[in-house]
């Protein structure tokens, strides 16, 4: 078969959910399969880290899509146009984009749907281009494959989607998320939250990621067990962080709540291996990517019960009520001063994390590639 795959989320010490499924899957998949050619289309020069074997032929197609107007005219004119030159057996779309002109079968891996239910969420041009061009993609595509069964029913729901167009596969969990030994989470502590225990979140500063109900719940936990814990936000900024600047300046936390900016995975690693629990509050979610990585660090977990993390997280979790901040802020007293829930949490998660592999992933991604 001749695959041809749009791997623009592949960014050197820049993957996110969506390009972390595309590494990990494409990467097993072509080494897997030697004797199918590969087709990896970027659109900015590529990093040679990323062709993964022998059977894998990058091209870079023009222009860089990193807005939306440029959406257009990569996958309109430049994708379409290689596809009708190359005639794949199928065009894989791990971010969800697809070529609407394109006649070959096509496979969109669409994650979620965040913007269909919170456009604001998302500055004026995403939310549009978003809205207005993933039905068509959903209904374009062969299949659909997407990270979680609530994602599924969120398709069929919204977009009116059959189910047996959509199948799921779950995410994994990167290597090096780990039980760390305990001079690791000292030296950890030391180095990022001034030798303190420490609430993590991991992810950008996007709202949906709810993180300023996060802030005025942590400020109320502060005051209600006037503990020394920290708060440490590790991501990438995003577009809405004035408003969680302004929260943190409120509640006079700037010594408290501190941020890492974009980590390496090493960094990443470590630092979710050494936290007293992962504050993960999102009010949507397709999959939650942090929730496996704490399961595999022995760290527990405090959640929202919305969108994908009870499915996700299953009993492994403390469930806490997204839009309430008082909530939020008793599933941190109650891990704080309770070892013997945190140790009962971070048992559950151990066994609720073998249920996640990228060798699973790939597996049954190649499977639906087989199919289509």
């Amino acid at each position: 078969m001749k695959i041809v795959v749009n791997t623009r989320s592949l960014i050197p010490n820049k993957l996110d959910g969506i390009g972390w499924f595309t590494y990990q899957t494409l990467k097993r998949i072509t080494q897997n399969h030697p004797e199918h050619e590969f087709v990896f289309l970027f659109d900015r020069p590529y990093d040679s880290q990323f062709i993964f074997s022998d059977n894998v032929k990058p091209i870079v197609l023009f222009p860089p899509a990193r807005h939306p107007f440029l959406y257009v005219l990569y996958y309109e004119f430049s994708v379409r146009n290689i596809l009708q030159k190359i005639k794949p057996d199928v065009f894989l779309g791990p971010d969800g984009l697809l070529s609407l002109g394109s006649q070959c079968k096509q496979i969109a891996v669409i994650h979620d749907i965040n913007f269909h239910h919170y456009p604001k969420d998302l500055t004026f041009f995403y939310r549009n281009y978003y809205n207005f061009f993933m039905p068509k993609f959903a209904k374009k595509a062969s299949k659909i494959v997407t990270v979680s069964h609530f994602s599924k029913y969120d398709l069929v729901m919204s977009y009116g989607i059959l189910e047996n167009k959509i199948e799921v596969v779950y995410n994994g969990i990167n290597d090096g998320y780990r039980i760390l030994e305990d001079y690791l989470k000292l030296e950890t502590k030391a180095k990022f939250s001034s030798g303190k225990e420490y609430f993590l979140f991991v992810g950008s500063m996007s709202p949906r990621k709810n993180l300023v109900r996060l802030i005025a719940a942590f400020a109320t936990f502060k005051n209600q067990t006037q503990s020394d814990f920290k708060l440490v936000l590790a991501g990438g900024s995003f577009w809405g962080e004035t408003e969680i600047l302004e929260e943190i300046d409120k509640y006079q936390l700037s010594n408290e709540v501190l941020f890492t900016g974009r980590l390496s995975q090493e960094d990443l690693q470590l630092i979710m291996g050494s936290a007293y629990a992962l504050t993960f509050v999102s009010y949507f979610e397709g999959f939650g990517i942090p929730l496996v990585e704490a399961m595999a660090c022995g760290v527990p977990i405090i959640c929202s019960k919305e969108s994908c993390m009870p499915e996700i997280a299953g009993d492994a979790a403390y469930y806490i009520d997204a839009f309430n901040s008082k909530d939020i802020a008793l599933g941190m007293q109650k891990l704080s001063e309770n070892p013997g829930l945190r140790n009962q949490l971070i048992e559950k998660g151990i066994k609720q994390g073998n249920k996640f592999s990228w060798d699973m992933a790939a597996q049954k991604l190649w499977e639906i590639i087989e199919k289509v």
